[in-house]
């Protein structure tokens, strides 16, 4: 897995290294992606396989990551017509990817890397399909842990 030079223009500052897996530990992954290819897809299919209003993901080229063990791959043909690859890892369950027969781009999911917390979305795709709830989730309670636990303020925005 080689670091090519995508854009002279780009800082190593742009380019984040992750690394994570599955549940289990049978799927391991190891990448490199630019920030701007950070993002929050609302995609219906985004929010079906996930069961969540939307989920971030990384968008990285084929080059650029490398993924050891045997993953799972469900086909979906998407509401545009195009083949998506969903890939999972058939022990544990844990949604690894996303792509395209070609393999040339991987919608990485950040949920199973280790930096989950630290690939802040820079954008929000297929936006049009996500639940009017979102712009005010600030205000609903918030628990620290489970819903007898302490309440807590939200997350700052910005």
């Amino acid at each position: 897995m080689g670091l090519r030079n995508l854009n002279c223009e780009k800082k190593m500052t742009d380019i984040i290294n992750v690394n994570g897996g599955c549940f289990c530990g049978k799927i391991t992954i190891r990448a490199h992606v630019l920030q701007e290819n950070i993002v929050a897809c609302h995609c219906t299919d985004c929010q079906k396989f996930s069961g969540a209003p939307f989920r971030a993901t990384l968008i990285i080229d084929a080059t650029l990551m490398n993924i050891s063990g045997d993953v799972c791959e469900y086909s979906k043909i998407t509401e545009s017509g195009n083949e998506r690859l969903q890939g999972f890892c058939g022990n544990c369950g844990t949604h690894i990817y996303a792509t395209s027969p070609d393999r040339k781009i991987y919608n990485i999911r950040a949920g199973c890397l280790e930096q989950h917390n630290e690939l802040v979305p820079v954008s929000h795709i297929f936006g049009q399909s996500s639940p009017d709830w979102l712009a005010n989730i600030s205000k609903a309670k918030w628990f620290r842990k489970g819903p007898t636990s302490e309440e807590i303020q939200p997350p700052k925005n910005g």
